[in-house]
Formats: structure tokens, sequence, C-alpha cells
């Protein structure tokens, strides 16, 4: 049945031609151990206007643009972010978009931003939790850019990516459904562990998958200020302090097992909705939907702040073009 749309959807993937003939070129058929899904602006149009989303954020998923070469990554990047300005312009107040950055490669990657950001004027970046290198967001290599995204109090979706260890894991189950979630929790303890999440306060980052098993590890990682002074000393609030100032998302997640465990770390002020379409097929969106509209701690108001009001304060470019679509 279809409903108003008023959902903002922030973990909603695009994938553009220039994309997907880079990803057919290195050799990515799968990804994440699943088909690459067909992807338009008019399917993702069909299944918004089914499931009442009005505003999808739009994202290049793993594995990103760095597929081997620095420098078709930057050009990758590139092409990709024009893409998604081109689909912001053309279809107004229905896609936002987060910029894809040439990561490992720093220097690339501030370029990137800034006319992704200044030029283009998306609305924050995509970071994957891991890169091809093997290095997760937390490692000193990255300092320069977050220091450049604390500076402009980005936003930064944190999104997982096949791991570089995924060989040496003898354990033959499609990345999506396990590794992917141990991926952005390594990123996002790594943030805290190092003291990157102290250091630069003004990022809003964003957890894909309700943050992967951050809320069930939570305490368990917070243990740790309790047995290292030199953390306490580069990263004062303690473990459960950095992990309540994130925001975290739905896709995947909205049941009860996930969402119980996410309510018991943040309220519904830190969850937005997420769909991880097209990568989650159209009936997943479904029951996503229904998951939030259901779970009973949940009320209307919480819903509204999950579904549209958190993204709407936290994306003003979102705000600006629908007031003015």
């Amino acid at each position: 049945m279809t409903t108003r749309p008023h959902r903002i959807d922030v973990h909603h993937h695009v994938i553009p031609e220039q994309y997907a003939k880079a990803l057919d070129a290195a050799g990515y058929s799968l990804v994440a151990g699943v088909e690459r899904p067909p992807w338009s602006a008019e399917l993702s149009l069909e299944v918004m206007d089914k499931h009442g989303i009005e505003v999808a954020i739009g994202s290049i998923s793993a594995p990103g643009v760095h597929l081997g070469d620095a420098t078709k990554a930057r050009t990758l990047a590139r092409l990709c972010n024009e893409a998604s300005a081109e689909l912001i312009a053309k279809h107004p107040g229905r896609f936002g978009g987060f910029a894809v950055l040439p990561l490992p490669d720093v220097d690339g990657a501030l370029a990137e931003l800034e006319y992704a950001l200044d030029n283009l004027e998306l609305d924050g970046v995509v970071l994957l939790a891991s890169q091809n290198d093997g290095r997760y967001l937390g490692d000193p290599a990255f300092d320069e850019l977050l220091a450049e995204l604390d500076r402009r109090r980005a936003v930064a979706f944190i999104h997982p990516a096949i791991p570089a260890s995924l060989p040496h894991i003898a354990v033959d189950i499609p990345v999506f459904a396990m590794e992917f979630t141990f991926d952005t929790t390594r990123a996002v303890f790594n943030l805290a562990y190092t003291g990157a999440l102290e250091r630069y306060p003004g990022i809003r980052f964003v957890l894909s998958h309700a943050g992967g098993t951050v809320p069930y590890l939570a305490w368990r990682f917070s243990l740790l200020w309790l047995r290292e002074p030199d953390l306490v000393e580069r990263a004062p609030k303690g473990g459960m302090q950095y992990l309540k100032q994130l925001y975290y998302d739905t896709a995947l997640s909205a049941n009860p097992h996930a969402l119980r465990s996410l309510g018991e770390l943040v309220g519904p002020e830190r969850i937005l909705f997420g769909s991880d379409y097209p990568f989650a097929p159209e009936p997943i969106t479904g029951v996503t939907v229904e998951g939030v509209r259901s779970f009973d701690a949940f009320d209307a108001a919480a819903r509204q702040r999950i579904e549209h009001d958190n993204a709407l304060s936290l994306l003003p470019r979102v705000a600006s073009r629908l007031a003015g679509a």
C-alpha cells in the first residue's frame, strides 16, 4: 500500500553507470558475497514511493572506488560524486548524497572532499570502515582527513567494507551476514580507543546497521577504561560516552533483538531510518518500515524523530532542498 512520503533514508545506495562499469572491469560481479543488484533512479523512486520515503541519501557501498589504482580511484570518485549531484538536481527534493572519497589515498580524499562539499554541495561523506590495505578508521594515517571533517563539522556515514583479513577467515558465510557487522565495530571501537573521537568531536558519525555489534559489545568495550591508564588520558570520557554521541541507522536492524540493544545505548534522538536498498531488496525495505513502526519502545514522537526529524536536523542542505522543492 502506498503511504504518504515522509521518511528520510540515510542508508540508500546508488550504483552510477560509471561505477558499475568500473566494478565489472575489476571483477566485482559479487559484492560482499551477493550479486550486485540492478539500480537506477527510477527503481529507487518506485521503492521510495511505495514505502513512504521522501528523500534518499545516496552513497557508494563496498568496495568503494579504490579498486587497486590510486589515480583511477580519484577519477572514479569524481565521476560518482558528480553523478550524485546530477541525481539531486534532476529529482529536486527526492535525493541527497554522501560523497565517496578515494581512500586510503588521503591527499586525494582531501581534494575530493573539498570539491564534493563546496562545489557539488553534497551532504557529507561515506567512509568505509576499513581500507583495502587493512587499515581501519582511527589509524593515525587518516588523522589529516578527520581533522578536516572536524573543522567542517561534516556528517560522515561509516559503511562496512570487505575486510582485508577475509582470506584468512576460514568460515564460508557471505560477508554481509557477519563480517560486515564486525568491520563497522572494529572501526568505531578503534576511533574511540585511539582517541580520535575525543580529538575530532565535530564530526557527526552515522553508523550503518545499528552500529554492527557496537551496542551489544559497548559495556564490554568500556571495561578497557578500567584497565589502561593511558587510554583514560587520551579518551577521558570513557568508552560508553563516546559511543553514545554517535548516530545509528536502522538498516537490516529494525527488529526487536537489535533495537532493544541499541535502545539501551542511545535514545531515539540518535537513531536514523535506513533501508540499505538496493543491496537489501525492496521487500526488506518494507520489513524495515514495519519493524520501526511496530517496535514497542518507540511511540509516535520517537518514530517521527527516527524516520524524519533527526536526519533533517543533521543534514541542513536536505532541509533546504525540501523547502525549495
